[in-house]
Formats: C-alpha cells, sequence, structure tokens
C-alpha cells in the first residue's frame, strides 16, 4: 500500500511538472504549507495551472531538527517552522523525484525569496545536515557556525543541545 501511494504521488508532482507554464524551471513547484509535523516536516497542498491540488508531505533538505522528545529545542523547531510557513504560500525546489522510506519529497523550501532551512539554522532551531552534498550545504554550514557564535537557541550556553537529534534518537528507542 505505501508503494502504491508513494508512487501515486510521484505520478502526481511529474503531471504537476508537466502542467506547468515554465518548462525551464521543472525542479521548482508552488503550494501552501497546511500542517507542520515537525522542525523538519511540512504538509503542503500541491497546485498547479489548472487548478488541481494534491497533499503531500515534505522533509526540508539540509537541516536535522531536534526529536520533538528534546525538550525544549524540538517543540520550539516545530513552533518556529510554523510560524514561518504555516498558510503561508510557498515553493519547492526539488533535487529529486522520489519520496523517502517514509513517502516524503525532499525538497528545499521557500517563502518568498527565504530559503527556510538557512532561516532555521540561523537562528540556532536546527542542525544543518552535513551527511550529504546539496545546493546550499556551504550556506547552511556557515549559518550554522553564526548560530553558534552568537549562541542561539539550541548553541545557549545556558541551555545548549546535549546530544545531535541522530545521537538522541538511537539513545532512545521506544
Amino acid at each position: 500500500m505505501n508503494k502504491i501511494k508513494a508512487i501515486i504521488i510521484c505520478c502526481c508532482v511529474i503531471c504537476l511538472f508537466s502542467c506547468s507554464s515554465q518548462s525551464s524551471q521543472l525542479d521548482s513547484i508552488s503550494g501552501t504549507v497546511t500542517k507542520v509535523i515537525s522542525g523538519q516536516t511540512v504538509e503542503v497542498i500541491l497546485t498547479n495551472s489548472t487548478q488541481t491540488s494534491q497533499v503531500v508531505k515534505v522533509r526540508i533538505i539540509g537541516i536535522d531538527a531536534p526529536d520533538l522528545r528534546q525538550s525544549p529545542w524540538g517543540k520550539a523547531a516545530k513552533q518556529r517552522l510554523s510560524e514561518l510557513v504555516m498558510n503561508q504560500p510557498i515553493k519547492l525546489t526539488l533535487q529529486t523525484l522520489n519520496t523517502d522510506r517514509y513517502q516524503r519529497l525532499n525538497a528545499h523550501l521557500w517563502v518568498l525569496d527565504t530559503l527556510v532551512s538557512q532561516q532555521l539554522v540561523k537562528e540556532g532551531c536546527v542542525l544543518a545536515n552535513t551527511g550529504y552534498d546539496h545546493t546550499y550545504s556551504k550556506l547552511l554550514i556557515d549559518s550554522q557556525e553564526y548560530a553558534r557564535l552568537m549562541g542561539y537557541g539550541i548553541w545557549n550556553p545556558q541551555n545548549p543541545m546535549r546530544y545531535p537529534p541522530n545521537q538522541f534518537r538511537l539513545n532512545n528507542k521506544n
């Protein structure tokens, strides 16, 4: 059933691309965020020129948000992401049409001219994910260094995040 859902999502995204009036920008689609699931995952209604829509889950590329159980950082990251994107018209730029193991599209998310991942990293809400290279890797790493030097969010010296999200999840499997 999950494979069928993933295939349907991919087909809808392909249809959105093929119906787009901007054939030169096939890696970019528009939509509206309808739900924030975590500090790095949202639900988006994708729209195209024929006014059809499809709801998809999107994982923001390039960041690693604290687990929701990592108090207070997980909920703070989700809250800040919600403030930035909820009910906002957004643009997604995709690296690939494939979904991940949770049937999420992986994309960079923009609100107007703001790269949301950079904003979250710069404010110390999330970590830059250095596990793989992408278009904005250096920008996110530089933004993380800025947040660390300024002591923002997870880098606050009075209340730093003790474990990166992946280590926290490994230590707290339930």
